[in-house]
């Protein structure tokens, strides 16, 4: 069973949804680290043209304009979100939906149980007719009007207990999930399952715990390892069938998400049993190297439970031992969803930097702790050197931990070169979408067009994404100049030259990409006039 975990207190259920299949190979966005406010020293200047400076003063002159805010949001180009959870990710309203098809009841605290309907609990479908019971199973399964007096925490982590049941099919989440992406006019998704949950749990058990990690990932490949993976696999295989079926992907009028680039992040579940945290990290790194609609390994659940904590620094070893035998595997980790008051002040001072310096972490997500850590000033220098991603959900890190606006490390991560790409985390549950975090952005740090762009560039050059960049060395430490095959080829205005192309061809990331310079050439045009 591929399930996708991220309860908050205790696991209250079996919470499950995932689903990992993939989608056809498409086109998505650049890297960018920070932004304009401090680039690292070796960072070349940043060349505005004049069609963003036009766009840029577009933008301005709306202030004061709600809907037309919205509309230049939703139309701006957002590259591809790189940190999200497929079962958190399907809307609420969806969610009711797959509850009434699979004929599921609703008991007393509005979490999905099995059929039939005993008493104390209501058949889903009521939720057809009864508007105020929909209402009831919107708050429960979503931030919208959570109870007052009730953790923001707690509510939150609480929903994937509730809407579990619901979130079996992996097929059908991808699809809405998929859909809304296109929507909102991004190139590419990175998304968070489990894998072969059932199965890994089997193994850990069946094995046990040794502490030799290389003695007890020995014993793991001997006692089944492959034979997961395996499973995994076919899970996968099941997923993407189920997912084209929904989609209508094989007739004449496929859905938008058809055309999106799919990639799986595997979760692991880190408030289990060492055994067990280590069975689906390994599971996860060998599918990694052996199915590539599968790219990195990501630890889940709150950082803030007893088992997370106590067992944090154990896990980063795990990790960067399992990198040494699964180099092709990707790490992105969630390091400092943390803030005071929420653990001990000595728990913020090392979660982000032993994500980097010990596992070896390529992304961080969240990482809110940032100026709690020791020597952060050194840590976000060291990040910026190794162009180590910080994955930010504004309004995940203000439901679940309060912190937005200044209190943010959003600026202290740009004022050292850390690249930063905007994600939503959970948007179902969080009741927004990706366009809402791009506005959040910019309203909130007076941020320009330009930047805007370079945001969005940043979250598909971080895309674990097979391929070479469009951008000479990477990033915008080079000022966004393209590679040379691509130098005299201008997006958006006429073919790219037969070299350019060819080099497109061979570089999926390059060439979604270049998908995402058209795009901006187009919006470019409609808000800002022609180059």
């Amino acid at each position: 069973m591929i399930s996708s975990i991220r309860t908050a207190r205790r696991p209250k259920s079996p919470l499950l949804a995932g689903f990992g299949g993939t989608l056809a190979l498409l086109t998505l966005l650049p890297v960018v680290p920070a932004t304009a406010a401090a680039p690292a020293q070796d960072a070349s200047p940043r060349v505005v043209t004049p069609a963003e400076r036009r766009t840029s003063a577009y933008l301005d002159s709306l202030q004061g304009r709600p809907a037309a805010l919205k509309a230049f949001f939703k139309a701006l180009p957002k590259g591809g979100d790189l940190h999200n959870h497929l079962s958190g990710a399907a809307t609420t309203e969806y969610l009711i939906k797959l509850a009434i098809d699979k004929g599921l009841c609703i008991d007393a605290t509005m979490t999905a149980v099995a059929p039939p309907c005993g008493p104390g609990t209501r058949p889903a479908a009521d939720a057809r007719t009864d508007a105020a019971f929909r209402q009831e199973i919107v708050r429960a399964w979503s931030m919208q009007d959570f109870p007052a007096g009730e953790s923001g925490h707690d509510h939150f982590f609480d929903t994937f207990g509730k809407f579990g049941l619901a979130t079996w099919d992996r097929g059908k989440l991808l699809a809405n999930v998929a859909n809304t992406v296109v929507a909102q006019n991004q190139f590419y998704l990175e998304t968070m399952v489990t894998p072969a949950s059932d199965s890994a749990r089997a193994l850990a058990e069946k094995v046990g715990y040794d502490a030799d990690l290389a003695a007890f990932h020995r014993k793991l490949l001997a006692g089944g390892l492959n034979k997961v993976v395996d499973e995994a696999v076919r899970e996968a295989d099941e997923g993407d069938a189920d997912f084209r079926r929904t989609a209508h992907c094989d007739t004449n009028r496929p859905d938008p998400g058809c055309r999106l680039p799919v990639r799986w992040i595997s979760q692991v579940s880190r408030g289990s049993t060492p055994a067990r945290v280590f069975t689906q990290m390994a599971v996860g790194m060998r599918l990694a190297e052996r199915d590539p609609r599968f790219v990195a390994v990501n630890l889940v659940q709150p950082e803030d439970w007893d088992s997370s904590l106590e067992n944090y620094s154990l896990q980063m070893r795990m990790l960067k031992y399992l990198r040494g035998q699964y180099p092709g595997a990707h790490l992105t980790l969630h390091a400092g969803e943390l803030a005071p008051g929420l653990v001990k002040p000595e728990d913020l001072t090392f979660h982000i930097n032993e994500a980097v310096r010990v596992a070896g972490a390529e992304r961080i997500g969240h990482g809110v702790d940032l100026v709690h850590e020791d020597n952060w000033r050194g840590l976000a220098r060291t990040m910026a050197r190794r162009d180590i991603a910080v994955e930010v959900p504004f309004s995940s890190n203000k439901q679940i931990l309060g912190i937005a606006g200044a209190d943010h490390p959003f600026n202290a991560y740009r004022r050292y070169g850390v690249p930063i790409v905007l994600s939503t985390d959970d948007p179902g549950v969080s009741r927004i979408d990706i366009s809402h975090e791009y506005q959040y952005a910019s309203e909130t740090y007076d941020l320009d067009y330009p930047t805007l762009k370079d945001l969005a560039r940043a979250s598909l050059e971080h895309a674990f994404r097979e391929g070479r960049s469009l951008w000479a060395a990477g990033s915008a430490r080079t000022g966004y100049r393209m590679v040379p095959a691509c130098a005299t080829s201008r997006p958006g205005a006429g073919n790219p030259t037969p070299r350019c192309l060819d080099f497109l061809s061979d570089n999926p990331k390059a060439g979604m990409e270049w998908r995402q310079e058209a795009a901006f050439t187009a919006f470019e045009r409609a808000h800002g006039g022609r180059r």
